[in-house]
């Protein structure tokens, strides 16, 4: 596993502007528009694209691929302490795997909203 590299300042702005870029290069791979990063104490420990269109997995999203990344890396299916920062609002599936990890808090878009802590089937 390559390491993640990190941005140069630890902010939230920083984190979503990295989930940004990984949107980026999901859109030139010919993927859909996605991008999420996992952080825990101020450091990215998971990074995901979307790789849907070229996994031919309907449940490769990029968060479900940060969540993935970063329990993998971190050896722990239990991810606590983690936030997730996305390119856009996670959806159903996202957020309740983003429950099932036992993420503290979730953030996405630019400018930066705050998703709250995930919720079951993402029920708002």
């Amino acid at each position: 596993m390559a390491p993640i590299e990190q941005p140069a300042e630890a902010s939230a702005e920083a984190f979503v502007a990295r989930a940004f870029d990984l949107r980026r290069r999901a859109e030139l791979a010919g993927d859909q528009p996605y991008g999420a990063v996992l952080v825990l104490d101020g450091r990215i420990v998971g990074e995901g694209s979307s790789r849907v269109v070229g996994q031919t997995d309907p449940t490769a999203h990029a968060e479900m691929e940060a969540i993935r990344d970063a329990a993998g890396r971190l050896g722990r299916p239990r991810l606590t302490g983690c936030v997730l920062y996305s390119s856009s609002r996670p959806c159903a599936m996202c957020e309740s795997a983003a429950y099932w990890a036992g993420l503290d808090r979730m953030w996405h878009g630019q400018p930066l909203a705050d998703g709250g802590v995930p919720r079951l089937g993402g029920a708002r």
